[in-house]
């Protein structure tokens, strides 16, 4: 459904992404995972079409995605700053996107939007933020597309809503399976969701796996310092942190037995993520506090 090879994509002198390459073959959801500016809306944007690719090949439903209507016809992009007509209320906009998207489902619309507490008689301008987030997503999910891209879908929502709307995006999955790609800051939220874990960095595809392989990969050793600090070298360690008598280590997992008084602790994905996309030689707040108490 989606082929990458090797794909870049620059603009002007700047590199944002410059080597990607992945497949999906199969209806799944799947979580676009990087820190901020790595590209990951720009990668939504070349799948939809709304964006060239600089080099390399792309291609959806076995077609350039670029201005191609067959792609746009069952591609659905969702993003913060998306805009509808001015002059539709919330109403009109569902009633018109059946012209376009031949397996809109209109009452579902409806009903999301009045379990939201949205009037239809609103204009999407007058909107609150978190509310165009809600409606934005419902028009997404109720459009059905065969790929439905998602970039940070949550933004502006309450905790609550949240959780309503990662029910909602499962349950509509289950009924109707595709590919849902969701970018997003929230990955601690997502991980019960989403299958797989597409990881940018560096412009490139760091890691491309299920989820719970993801969270195998490293686990956190957890104790007295003296104690923890012996056993580093039989492992690959990832990270280091201090918090007051208390010493931790992200660790590359394997089946050293554990030393005596130290405990290991399994990681979320999220955790996981956040370890291997570290910035190399960037070191640590606890770096930070203790270079300026020494200065001092």
């Amino acid at each position: 459904m989606i082929t990458f090879e090797k794909l870049e994509k620059h603009y002007g002198k700047r590199a944002i992404l410059t080597d990607v390459s992945f497949q999906i073959d199969e209806p799944k959801i799947i979580g676009l995972i990087g820190r901020n500016g790595v590209g990951k809306s720009t990668l939504l944007k070349i799948i939809a079409g709304h964006a060239k690719a600089s080099n390399g090949n792309i291609e959806v439903f076995g077609k350039k995605p670029f201005q191609n209507l067959t792609v746009a016809a069952n591609t659905i992009f969702i993003e913060d700053g998306m805009t509808f007509p001015a002059v539709l209320t919330l109403r009109e906009i569902f009633k018109s996107a059946e012209k376009f998207y031949i397996n809109f489902a209109t009452d579902l619309a409806f009903e999301l939007l009045k379990f939201s507490n949205i009037s239809e008689k609103n204009y999407h301008y007058q909107l609150s933020k978190g509310q165009k987030a809600t409606f934005n997503l419902i028009y997404g999910i109720a459009s059905r597309s065969a790929i439905t891209l998602l970039d940070e879908p949550m933004n502006g929502m309450d905790e609550t809503i949240r959780d309503d709307m990662y029910r909602v995006i499962l349950k509509d999955f289950l009924a109707y399976p595709r590919v849902i790609m969701i970018s997003s800051h929230y990955l601690n939220e997502m991980e019960h969701l989403i299958e797989e874990i597409i990881l940018l960095h560096e412009g490139k595809v760091a890691l491309f796996a299920p989820v719970v392989e993801v969270q195998e990969l490293a686990v956190k050793l957890v104790g007295q310092k003296e104690n923890v600090e012996p056993a580093l070298k039989k492992y690959e360690v990832l990270a280091t942190y201090e918090n007051g008598p208390i010493f931790e280590a992200i660790v590359g997992k394997n089946d050293w037995p554990l030393p005596d008084h130290v405990r290991m602790q399994s990681l979320s994905a999220s955790d996981v993520c956040k370890v291997l996309t570290a910035t190399e030689g960037g070191g640590s707040i606890d770096d930070i506090y203790r270079n300026s108490e020494s200065r001092a």
